[in-house]
């Protein structure tokens, strides 16, 4: 199996800058790509970006396009968002999730415990 552990949530300002961290152990061998989402209070958790673990090819959700980046490092098992440009509609507890040969590409069978972000106007 797959453990994700995020941290790296806190308090911000709008405008300013946050990076995330997503400690992957276990059977990484398995895993397609990598994905952080994203969850906000009463609202459906949404896709925020992607990573495919091999060859680092990215994809992101219209409206973080520009503003934040996915990113990993292989070699220390590990997958970040670097968010910029941070506005209060980005306040959410974020989450890491493995894209894993336990099911077909695209759907993410292993999750983390979530982080909390919080942008302040």
């Amino acid at each position: 199996q797959v453990q994700l552990v995020e941290s790296g949530g806190g308090l911000v300002q709008a405008g300013g800058s946050l990076r995330l961290s997503c400690a992957v152990s276990g059977r990484t061998f398995s895993i397609y790509g990598m994905g952080w989402f994203r969850q906000a209070p009463g609202k459906e958790r949404e896709f925020v970006a992607a990573i495919t673990w091999s060859g680092g090819m990215t994809k992101y959700a219209d409206s973080v396009k520009g503003r934040l980046a996915i990113s990993r490092d292989n070699a220390k098992n590990t997958v970040y968002l670097e968010m910029n440009s941070l506005k209060p509609e980005d306040t959410a507890v974020y989450y890491c999730a493995a894209d894993t040969v336990v099911t077909r590409r695209g759907t993410y069978d292993y999750w983390g415990q979530g982080t909390q972000v919080t942008v302040s106007s």
